[in-house]
């Protein structure tokens, strides 16, 4: 007997393959967005245009490159979003809009899927790419969040050198605000926040988002870009990955990235109705105007907005950015 059970066990054993079988490479997706906007279908002039679409493909091939190279979600959002900063066409880094002095005052955030580790700067002025030093505030402190002189301290100490404020400020920037010095509430102001949301080939996601905020905001008002939950969110376990833009009283007021995110984890909700609902009744319903992207970890993503426009793109399994203005 003893000898059949020590046969039955070495059989068992040798049906046992030596290797675990490695889990099935994710086709990676990268969706980005520069912002919502109130000038609609022939309001734009073809410059414009043009301008829009090739930062927001620059953003796409440079963040997918790294997700074919087998790169994290993380580093493919921080990727796409250091393109967005270096781009004078939208409100984010070399760009950015300016507060009621003049001054322009940065905000970022990125969030871990997979770890739920997040990092986030606020009302910085002299950080060239502050996706990448809420990275750091992420992955080298305990913290989540820093601001002003603390986060440039805390930036210097990292080694990531300091800009002028100027850095920032472009002509066309520098004479809007002049106009608007002079005529106030007669210059509209600008919306164009950029965020991006990947899924890497190990099936996770993450989420970021970078801002020079609103125009002609008091100085030292914070929005939602910066707020985890609020402007940008990502959740492994939820399936969920959203980076907002708009105005972000709103935003904050309903954490609208989590709201979308919790109604995809507990209602059963698809990705689809969860931002349908929160951006067309709960968002709208106060007046809040705004938009986000979100993807779920199988590669499906929606771009839900109540705006005339907002300026997007993505790029998946094709390897072909796609780039759009308007609903």
């Amino acid at each position: 007997m003893f000898r059949l059970l020590a046969a039955s066990l070495a059989l068992v054993h040798l049906t046992v393959p030596a290797v675990a079988q490695q889990p099935t490479a994710v086709a990676p997706v990268l969706v980005v967005h520069g912002g919502v906007d109130d000038a609609g279908p022939g309001q734009l002039s073809a410059q414009d245009e043009a301008a829009i679409r090739a930062g927001i493909t620059r953003a796409l091939t440079q963040g997918y490159a790294v997700l074919q190279k087998g790169g994290t979600s993380v580093d493919a959002v921080e990727a796409a979003l250091r393109a967005f900063e270096d781009d004078t066409t939208f409100d984010a880094g070399r760009g950015a809009v300016v507060n009621t002095e003049g001054i322009a005052e940065l905000d970022a955030s990125i969030m871990n899927g997979q770890t739920l580790q997040a990092g986030s700067v606020a009302a910085v002025h002299h950080i060239a790419h502050p996706i990448s030093l809420a990275r750091l505030v992420m992955e080298r402190t305990r913290h989540v969040m820093l601001v002003g002189d603390g986060a440039e301290k805390f930036a210097q100490a990292q080694g990531v050198d300091l800009v002028p404020n100027s850095y920032f400020i472009t002509e066309g920037r520098r004479q809007k605000y002049e106009r608007w010095k002079s005529q106030h509430s007669a210059i509209a102001g600008h919306l164009g926040t950029t965020g991006a949301v990947a899924l890497d080939t190990h099936g996770n996601l993450a989420a970021g988002t970078t801002t020079g905020g609103t125009s002609w905001k008091l100085p030292g008002r914070v929005g939602d870009s910066p707020i985890v939950g609020a402007g940008t969110y990502a959740n492994n376990d939820f399936g969920c990955a959203v980076s907002s833009s708009g105005t972000g009283e709103y935003f904050m007021r309903d954490t609208i990235a989590v709201d979308i995110c919790h109604r995809v984890a507990y209602l059963h909700q698809s990705i689809d109705q969860a931002a349908d609902f929160v951006i067309h009744s709960e968002l709208k319903d106060q007046g809040g105007d705004g938009g986000v992207i979100v993807l779920n970890r199988q590669g499906h993503f929606v771009e839900v907005f109540n705006t005339r426009a907002f300026w997007r793109g993505s790029i998946g399994a094709d390897g072909k950015p796609h780039v759009e203005i308007f609903p």
